[in-house]
Parts: structure tokens; sequence; C-alpha cells
């Protein structure tokens, strides 16, 4: 039997080149522990880091909500390692769902399906008829779930409405001594978390863009619609549809203009004796005179941006800067995951060139 949590340390694991899903590592078994007593356990994903708990005991999953200061009507999203355990918390899985999985799972794609009646508590899906359910391509997560033979209710590790995880030191340095523990598998890869596509009505719908692409998904199942906006009454289906989310500390406006017209909000700015920091890409960093200016990826590889656009966030709250302007990119492909998270984080503050 383990020890009470101890909410001023959170254990860290580090556990390196991690390839068979199916060993159950020493690290892996000590975090299963905690979790089979109803803690909460921070791990990595191909997305960014999730915050695990066993998603059919309520008094474990409300210390997910406690740990993040999460708004109680968010559904969590329930990690799974099988279509067994996917097929033991859903209802059903429509034809068009298991084309998705075949094709996408291990990835980073949630599908959101009718619930099974008493599989998961009722604070992983907000009291909604649907359960969202994905099966995460990393090793180390895998691993985890396999080994606690539990599904887990996992939102990203981060505090509400702060950039999500990419690294274990991210998870720390909002959750140390909120949590049991943190597995440290290295920095995630997609970096974005996943797309969360609703297979409950007769057309699939996206409710948030992520690692898979809405034309990836159109080649496999054909027409795909996107989901309207949530008002601040309406209860989301799934995580990230409501709320500020990815915020840095500073205020943050995306600006949708060539890089003279960005600059030129700079200048006006640090006229008015602010200190003023700039997201870019490597092609314009040097088309800035901006107190901090951090390259976030290329615009020749999008994936690059997705990868490093929590981190990036994070590193200008290590700076002193009083506002962020940021370059706005193409919403195709990975872009719109992009563009998705920077709004979230701009509370929806926009600057267009033609607007001045």
């Amino acid at each position: 039997m383990i020890e009470k949590v101890n909410r001023l340390k959170t254990h860290v694991w580090i556990v390196d080149n991690i390839v068979d899903k199916r060993q159950v590592y020493p690290q892996i078994r000590e975090a299963v522990e905690w979790l089979r007593v109803g803690e909460v356990i921070a791990f990595p994903t191909e997305t960014v880091y999730g915050l695990g708990a066993d998603a059919a005991n309520t008094t474990a999953v409300e210390k997910i909500f406690a740990a993040k200061g999460r708004p109680s009507d968010n559904p969590l999203i329930v990690h799974v390692a099988s279509m067994a355990q996917a097929e033991a918390v859903a209802a059903s899985i429509p034809p068009m769902a298991k084309m998705l999985m075949e094709r996408f799972w291990p990835g980073p794609l949630t599908l959101v399906l009718p619930k099974r009646s008493g599989a998961v508590s009722e604070r992983v899906t907000a009291g909604l008829p649907t359960v969202a359910v994905r099966m995460p391509d990393h090793p180390l997560a895998l691993a985890l779930i396999e080994a606690s033979g539990l599904a887990l209710a996992a939102p990203s590790a981060n505090r509400s409405g702060r950039p999500s995880p990419t690294t274990a030191a991210h998870v720390l340095a909002d959750l140390d001594g909120r949590i049991a523990g943190v597995i440290d598998g290295g920095p995630t890869g997609v970096g974005v978390e996943s797309t969360v596509l609703d297979c409950s009505g007769d057309v699939p719908t996206i409710l948030r863009p992520g690692g898979v692409t809405k034309e990836a998904l159109i080649e496999v199942i054909g027409r795909v619609e996107e989901a309207a906006a949530v008002s601040d009454e309406a209860a989301p289906k799934a995580p990230g549809m409501k709320y500020t989310h990815y915020a840095p500390k500073a205020p943050l406006w995306i600006v949708a203009g060539p890089p003279a017209f960005l600059q030129r909000l700079v200048d006006e700015s640090r006229a008015e004796g602010k200190t003023v920091g700039v997201l870019t890409t490597e092609e314009n960093r040097n088309e800035y005179a901006a107190d901090v200016v951090l390259p976030c990826g290329t615009r020749r590889a999008l994936e690059t941006v997705a990868s490093r656009l929590y981190d990036t966030l994070r590193r200008f709250d290590e700076t002193n800067v009083d506002l962020i302007y940021s370059e706005a990119f193409p919403e195709e492909g990975i872009g719109a995951a992009i563009m998705n998270r920077l709004r979230k984080a701009a509370g929806g503050r926009i600057i267009h060139e033609s607007a001045k």
C-alpha cells in the first residue's frame, strides 16, 4: 500500500526510450499504483501531456477539476488502449467511426460517441449523453493505460486557461504539489490537442480542430461539418469549445496583415511606453524591431508551428512584455488548429489591416 499523497510534492518518473507498450516498466508500475487508489497522474501523449484519472471513479475525476481549476461543465476525453476499452465506454460505435478508428487510431483523433450507461463518471461527460474517446499514439500513454487496466479521463495537464503542456517541466510549472505525479517522457510531438469529431449525430461535426485535419477526415468519410461557436450559456460537447484557453500572462493580439503592418502596431505600442513581444516564424524573425521576438516554427511546415506553439507562449511568460502581437496563419490543414488555439489564447482579439 502506498502512502497518502503529499500535496507539497509531486513525484517525477523519468522514462527514456520506451518503445514497447506491453512492457511494464518500474516507473509505470508505481504510477499505476497511484491511479488505482484514486489519484491523478500526468503523462505524455503525442499531442500534449494529459492529466489522467480513473474515468469510472468520480472522486478521482473530481481531483482533475480541482488540480486544474477547470469549469465543471467541460467534459473530459477518455483515453483507451484498445478497441475493447472503447466499446466498454461507448454504447455504440457507428460504421463511420469504426472507419476513422481503423485509419487514425492510435492518433490525435477524439470521437464523440453515445455513452454506455454507468461506464464512466457523470463528471467525465458533464451529464451529457455522449462520451469523448481517443487512443493516444504514444508508447508511454498506452503502457500506462494497459498496465492500469483503466480507461483514463485525461484533459491537458495544465492550470485551466494556461497554454497546454508539451514537456514535464510545463506540467510542474502549473501543477507541482497539486497532483500525485508526472511521467516525464520528454517533449511531445504534435503539440496541439487532438481533433474532436462528433459522431453521435447524422453528420460528423468537428467540435475542435487538432492533429488530424479536416481534409484528412474528408478523405475517409466524405462530408464533415464544423461546429458553430458555443455561447457562454450552452453546455460544450467537447473541451476547448468555451472559455479562454491557452493564454499567456500578457494580453495577446493576432495580427492579420503583413509584417510591415504588425511592425507599425509594435511601434505605436512602444511609443506608449509598453514592452512588446512578437510571435513570428523563422522566415520573418528579422522583420521585427520589438523588445522580444520569438520564432515559432516555419511557415513552410506549419506542423512545426503547431509543435512549438504552447512552448513559445510559455516562453513569453519568462519575459517582462506588456503585450504580445502574433502573426496569423493560413487556416488550411493543421493551420486551422493553430488559429483555433491562437484565437482562444487571444480571447478572440484580432486586428485586421483593413480595419486600421
